[in-house]
């Protein structure tokens, strides 16, 4: 029993004990618990945060070596992506805690992975952002990170390539609506008017239009030729010829009785426009039917 103390108190076992803390290997009393939450010190949560840092960090720099292979390589990136949701949930442990949030001074990454300069601080809540090199796993529905060399395995290579043709695609079609962008109004037809030349084609060509239909509509009732048929006005000054209606109920009167002396079975009371009511009538008629819809709610069909 003496002996074991003594060796636990020397130089070497003390210098292999810190040598197997600092590659995450710890001894068996004093190991990593599997459950985050289990852990109710802010200090421990911190110091297992850091060891799973290190652990991440020794990784990520191994799987750079050539001399791996592909499966080496594929078992290695998915223990630093366990390693990465082990530490998640640590942060959210120390966040319950009242710790510092390490997760909100997460840098955006770009196409590329490489860090967006000025995004420092922000906090990234979608990891579409840096899609290259994370890719979504259907069948555990969650994201999956590629480090170093596992960019190039069969698959995970192919896969890249093709969203790389998929943005080079969407470039093409941007850039070919990008030349329908910030055009001048001349491009979409309003400065037609300026001459005045579009105006006078469109004003000959309805003047044939109405002479067409006079000369049907004569021949159509079986009228003179040279029988007058009204025309409506215009307002001047538009820049389309608008129908107008007659502007009194004179010369609605007056023109209904033309048309009427043309047509032996219609009146003129026939072709007059319909009377609208005025806001003063439509006020009165709608608290009438509010009135009697009362009634018949409170006192019945009496």
């Amino acid at each position: 029993m003496a002996r074991n103390q003594e060796k636990a108190q020397s130089m070497l076992y003390r210098f292999r004990e810190a040598q197997a803390a600092e590659l995450g290997l710890g001894t068996r009393g004093d190991r990593r618990p599997r459950m985050a939450s289990a852990c109710k010190s802010l200090r421990e949560c911190e110091r297992w945060r850091g060891e799973l840092l290190r652990e991440i960090s020794r990784k990520v720099a191994k799987i750079q070596d050539a001399g791996l292979s592909d499966y080496e390589v594929r078992d290695l990136n998915d223990e630093i992506n366990k390693q990465m949701r082990e530490k998640r949930h640590w942060e959210n442990q120390i966040v319950a805690l009242g710790g510092a949030n390490y997760r909100r001074n997460v840098a955006m990454l770009d196409d590329d992975g490489k860090e967006v300069p000025g995004t420092k601080g922000l906090q990234v809540r979608s990891l579409t952002s840096s899609l290259p090199f994370i890719i979504l796993d259907q069948a555990n529905t969650r994201f999956s990170r590629y480090f170093g060399r596992a960019k190039e395995l069969p698959g995970v290579r192919e896969l890249f390539q093709s969203r790389k043709k998929d943005e080079e695609e969407d470039n093409l079609a941007l850039e070919f609506y990008r030349k329908f962008q910030n055009q001048p109004p001349s491009y979409f037809g309003d400065a037609d008017e300026t001459d005045g030349s579009l105006l006078a084609f469109e004003q000959k060509a309805q003047d044939e239009e109405w002479e067409d239909a006079t000369t049907e509509l004569r021949t159509t009732l079986g009228l003179a030729e040279d029988a007058p048929i009204p025309r409506p006005s215009a307002k001047a000054g538009d820049g389309d010829v608008a129908m107008t209606a007659p502007d009194s109920n004179t010369d609605a009167d007056a023109n209904a009785r033309t048309l009427a002396g043309y047509i032996s079975f219609l009146t003129p009371e026939m072709l007059m426009p319909p009377k609208l009511p005025t806001p003063a009538e439509t006020e009165a008629i709608l608290l009438k039917l509010q009135k009697e819809m009362l009634q018949r709610e409170y006192f019945g069909d009496e």
